[in-house]
């Protein structure tokens, strides 16, 4: 047996499980111990039934008291149940269509339970459906239990039979592909000891110790394919846009432009204008970042305003219809003052219009194109391409960019990201970028009100919801799961300087069961329920139902737009806040106030722990997102904008996959190893060198397997 052993080899895997497997990815041994447990359940905290915490998880060692009885229910279950005790007292333990449990339990055997202790109405101490371990005289028990992403007919415990098999066989073909002098210059452990741990750890050392250094992996391979993309690329020429006076454009708005917009203007004009390098005009190579509202999109017209004066085309590319329209509406009204010629060209623009479109573009007839995907086929020929813009960019991957960048080899480009993140962090994801931030919010912009409450707030929460549609606002509820099935063991990861496995709030709120609840609570609005697993086409619809406003409150996962612009929308609450990185609750919160209503943002979260509270008092007291950023990179290090920002996650375009990095809260790591990577493309940008060897093979396998490294 080797790593790539189709999974059928191991014992105890068939067809249909070997099918199933395939649902998480996992077809070959290799698939199977990278496949990282998600979390881990500390079963080694063993407490006395006397100091039991209600709906709090622990372990218990009980002797079984009573014979399991087995009883049968009106709605066809069965429920087996029994007594156990310890020294301080005992609890009727139940399990629910498990008759098989008969079997198992007898009088006088120990376990250990693990489970969340409550009272039944009658007012005795319950242990439902707890997972349970024989207590074996000479066997110890582990105290860390992995928890994996797991599907329908594959069980915890089989992942742990199999994954075992395929350690013992293959612990030998685990080759470390970092070499010694990094491993020990920055104290990690090897490859092979950290996927062990990993799956199997010896006690919360060694799971640190592995976690780590996948980490570093993670963060390392990520660094060094934008360091070694950035130093292989050459700028090409651009196009070179004539000298021309913005004040035409500046006249026509309805405001004064802050200092960070005039700057990033400035940038824009001195790279297609100003700059020249040999005589020539390089290509611009440009993100702008800034917050949810900031006035990115002027900043933009201003760059398709100078194209146009120069003569030249330019696209503007956006992930949704919607979206497109919204921009549409906004740069056609202004742009067309200027006697800019501005056209919309999305998926469901009409056949005939579309083929006028075309030839208008290839005419030259038009100045700008605003569309979706649709501005990536074959059929759109520019005359004269001078300028590419793609807003929400990491919408957009790699070769989607590059498509439309292959339409012309003198287009500058210019992207946009709602993200504000910190200016170190800014350096490291988008090194092969100039940036420009923005960093004000428009005059006269009104603050959302920030509050956090929990669940005893539920019905003044709803009254609220109520009064903000009768006033003629919307509701934006966002829940951090799609289903009841999509989460079921509710924790926090493991992270690699906690120690402890911190659980998740009790009310975990889906966006499915939770829009039926208040449909029923609330009949007199009309709610409706977004998330991923929609396809496109509904998604749109029911975005659009909402902007125009034919919906009154919207449930939905993180899914929503960033762009799309409700100004109707006036309350944002957010379910389980403690499970949202905050500068991800702080693009949510920008979703409202985009209009003249008062708007509120309410943050709900029953995690008590001092860690999550003060998480959510940043961002009660504090609506500058790169200061945000600062203090969430501080307080939960990089993994969170690896894991729940949507802009650097997807950025990695299906290579880079964080897995371990997303639990990271190491800032040290994560500038170790930016500056490991660096130090390595400088040194040595061919890995050619004998001992780079394994980083070159593990990185090219990184971008053949379907992945281009931006």
């Amino acid at each position: 047996m080797h790593l790539d052993t189709p999974v059928t080899e191991l014992n105890g895997i068939g067809k249909t499980r070997a099918e199933r497997l395939a649902k998480l990815g996992i077809r070959t041994v290799r698939d199977l111990i990278f496949l990282y447990p998600r979390a881990y359940e500390h079963r080694g905290d063993v407490r006395m039934l006397g100091e039991y915490e209600l709906n709090s998880p622990k372990s218990y060692i009980l002797t079984v008291a009573s014979t399991v009885s087995n009883v049968k229910l009106k709605n066809r279950m069965t429920m087996s149940k029994f007594r156990a005790f310890d020294e301080s007292g005992s609890v009727e333990i139940i399990f629910f269509n498990s008759p098989f449990v008969k079997d198992i339990f007898h009088v006088g055997c120990e376990f250990r339970f693990f489970g969340k202790p409550q009272f039944s109405k009658n007012k005795r101490l319950n242990l439902i459906n707890p997972k349970y371990e024989p207590i074996i005289e000479g066997t110890p028990l582990a105290d860390l239990i992995p928890i994996y992403s797991l599907t329908e007919g594959i069980t915890g415990k089989l992942l742990d039979k199999i994954l075992k098999n395929a350690l013992d066989e293959c612990a030998k073909d685990i080759v470390d592909h970092l070499s010694e002098d990094i491993r020990v210059a920055n104290g990690l452990s090897t490859l092979g000891y950290a996927i062990r741990n990993i799956h199997f750890p010896e006690d919360f050392e060694a799971l640190k110790r592995a976690q780590r250094r996948l980490a570093f992996d993670e963060m390392f391979f990520f660094a060094l394919g934008i360091s070694l993309a950035s130093k292989s690329r050459t700028r090409s020429a651009g196009a070179t846009f004539l000298p021309c006076s913005l004040k035409p454009l500046t006249d026509l708005l309805p405001y004064e432009l802050t200092d960070s917009q005039k700057n990033v203007i400035n940038d824009i004009y001195r790279d297609t204008v100003l700059k020249r390098e040999n005589g020539v005009t390089p290509a611009m190579a440009r993100i702008i970042v800034g917050d949810v509202g900031c006035g990115k999109t002027i900043c933009a017209a201003a760059a398709l305003y100078i194209s146009a004066k120069s003569g030249y085309q330019s696209a503007l590319m956006v992930p949704t219809e919607i979206l497109a329209h919204q921009h549409y509406e906004d740069i056609s009204e202004l742009l067309g003052k200027l006697g800019v010629r501005v056209a919309l060209l999305t998926g469901s623009t009409k056949l005939k219009e579309k083929k006028q479109i075309y030839g208008a573009i290839e005419d030259g007839e038009l100045d700008v194109v605003i569309g979706t995907h649709a501005l990536l086929t074959d059929k759109v020929n520019f005359k004269n391409l001078g300028l590419i813009v793609t807003d929400e960019q990491h919408r957009f991957g790699v070769r989607q960019r590059a498509v439309l960048k292959d339409k012309t080899e003198r287009a500058h480009m210019l992207v946009m990201s709602a993200t504000p993140i910190p200016r170190t962090l800014a350096l490291a994801m988008y090194g092969d970028l100039d940036i420009s931030r923005i960093t004000e919010m428009p005059k006269g912009r009104m603050r959302t009100d920030t509050f956090v409450v929990n669940e005893s707030y539920r019905k003044r929460l709803d009254d609220f919801i109520l009064k903000q549609v009768k006033l003629g606002g919307q509701c934006y509820i966002i829940c951090p799961s799609i289903d009841k099935n999509e989460d079921d063991e509710i924790m926090i990861p493991y992270g690699i300087d906690t120690g402890l496995v911190e659980y998740d709030s009790l009310n975990l709120k889906n966006a499915v069961e939770y829009t039926e609840e208040l449909r029923r609570k609330l009949p007199e609005l009309t709610v409706a329920c977004l998330h991923g697993k929609m396809k496109n086409d509904e998604k749109e619809a029911i975005m659009n139902s909402f902007a125009v406003g034919d919906i009154n409150v919207l449930v939905s996962t993180t899914v929503i737009e960033v762009g799309v612009n409700v100004p109707n929308a006036s309350l944002m609450i957010v379910e389980n806040a403690e499970r949202f990185g905050l500068s991800q609750l702080h693009q949510l919160r920008g979703r409202v106030g985009r209009g003249t209503r008062k708007s509120y943002c309410v943050l709900v979260s029953d995690l008590n722990t001092e860690k999550s509270k003060a998480r959510l008092e940043v961002l009660r007291t504090t609506y500058d997102g790169f200061e945000i950023a600062a203090k969430d990179l501080a307080l939960r290090g990089p993994g969170d904008f690896f894991s729940q920002n949507s802009d650097i996650n997807l950025r990695q375009s299906g290579g880079f996959d964080f897995k371990i990095a997303s639990l990271c809260d190491d800032n040290s790591l994560f500038e170790t190893a930016f500056s490991v990577a660096k130090g390595l493309a400088d040194r040595d940008p061919e890995l050619a060198l004998p001992e780079h060897r394994g980083i070159k093979l593990h990185l090219d396998g990184i971008v053949t397997n379907g992945s281009t490294i931006s």
